[in-house]
């Protein structure tokens, strides 16, 4: 099928490159003509694994292309998505001025009958003002059906989601593009194609990712009550993951959700409620725990040295997760700034974010790895799980530092392990 995706961020470049992978014609769209060049050379701006490859390798096989005309990707596309951004405003609501700009470029260009695809994450209600936007603009009076199909990728996995997903979702007004929607995404391993109305669909994102949220500050405040009585959280929670019906994905103690995603999208939802006077109070406690979490661990380190001021602070992880460059919202850099705040020098290193991280950051000595990072510090935090950081040489990391002690916000190290090698070790929960 002809594919075309308006907007080439994250979801988009992904999204389009996976296309074209299973042999879909694919046109990505963007306004930023710096980046367009970028990518038809082959050559991303984003760190996410396996996906430089695919681009390469779908340029060079002409499945993939890429524009800064809306009009020539409307002009190429059966299915045309928008996948662009949806910031979040200073009231928690989103912006949406992306999506009315891109709605009324589509309109301006369609000429014939065609499948519009909201990807972005947008509020209830969107795909029905999209689809008013794109008849009240329409001089052609081109004939279209605007479906929502909402993206569930994780940065560091996306590929994987998009190749062999749990559920695809659709969200239609009518039946009629059900069948090439079906067709569409055929190619793609999925025993869960889920055709819902439109606002259910809208919804699902963002009920999904408000509930993987909730697991997250719940493991959080578990963990406070965990250390309150000697108990461990990962006893705890792996007890509780053995229930099919909880599950032990995303019932993790540490620094607290983050990323582009989670925090934006609890705030829009927390905001679509009181709109539609419903109110959403769990998820407003679900983000006061979240900010409490970081809280709680500046306490654990201020507690383990004292005094902050003129303390060197080495911190390994900057990216909100591993395996992604996304500095966005990420838990590392406003425990950075926090502890700068009180006085501390910072010491930090990571695989693949500090190039965003440094244009963030004052005055922070990056290191060129962990071990560097790690030299002449009075403290090491672990902010992000990143693989590399469960296989250190713990003799030599103990002899690059002032003084031995680690505070692991991501709970990667066994206690009595860090012990017999001599590390004073704070963990959380445990």
């Amino acid at each position: 099928m002809k594919v075309t995706l308006v907007g080439s961020g994250y979801v988009g470049l992904v999204t389009g490159t996976c296309f074209a992978e299973k042999g879909h014609e694919v046109v990505c769209v963007d306004n930023d003509e710096k980046k367009v060049q970028v990518l038809k050379a082959g050559g991303i701006f984003l760190y996410e694994p396996g996906l430089e490859e695919m681009v390469k390798r779908n340029v060079k096989a002409g499945r993939l292309r890429f524009t800064s005309s809306t009009a020539e990707g409307v002009d190429h596309g059966e299915v045309v998505f928008i996948a662009v951004p949806t910031p979040q405003q200073d009231d928690g609501s989103v912006d949406l001025s992306y999506i009315e700009a891109v709605a009324r470029s589509i309109a301006d260009s369609l000429k014939r009958h065609t499948i519009i695809v909201d990807k972005s994450t947008v509020p209830v209600k969107t795909g029905e003002k999209v689809a008013e936007t794109i008849r009240r603009y329409n001089k052609h009076k081109a004939d279209f059906d605007v479906v929502s199909n909402p993206e569930f990728l994780r940065e560091g996995s996306a590929i994987d989601d998009l190749m062999n997903p749990d559920r695809i979702v659709i969200g239609v007004m009518s039946q009629r593009p059900i069948p090439k929607m079906r067709e569409l995404y055929a190619p793609f391993a999925c025993h869960h194609f889920i055709v819902t109305d439109i606002n259910s669909a809208e919804l699902i994102k963002h009920a999904s990712n408000s509930f993987l949220a909730l697991k997250i500050s719940y493991a959080n405040a578990l963990a406070a009550i965990c250390e309150a009585s000697g108990a461990n959280v990962e006893e705890v929670a792996n007890g509780m993951g053995f229930d099919k019906r909880i599950g032990r994905q995303f019932l993790n103690a540490g620094l607290g959700y983050g990323g582009s995603c989670f925090p934006k999208d609890i705030a829009a939802f927390i905001k679509i409620a009181e709109e539609l006077g419903c109110g959403f109070p769990l998820l407003k406690e679900v983000q006061r725990i979240n900010n409490e979490t970081l809280e709680r661990f500046v306490k654990k380190i201020r507690d383990g040295l004292w005094v902050l001021k003129d303390k060197t602070i080495g911190v390994l992880g900057l990216a909100f997760k591993p395996n992604t460059d996304d500095i966005r919202r990420a838990p590392a850099i406003d425990l950075i700034n926090r502890l700068q705040a009180e006085g501390a020098r910072i010491r930090a290193y990571d695989p693949q974010a500090m190039g965003k991280a440094k244009a963030d950051l004052k005055n922070v000595a990056f290191g060129k790895d962990a071990y560097d990072a790690a030299h002449g510090c009075d403290a090491l935090v672990i902010a992000t799980e990143w693989d590399e950081f469960r296989k250190l040489d713990l003799g030599r990391l103990k002899s690059e530092m002032a003084h031995p002690i680690v505070f692991d916000s991501r709970n990667i190290y066994d206690p009595n392990l860090m012990t017999s090698f001599g590390f004073l070790y704070k963990s959380i929960g445990r």
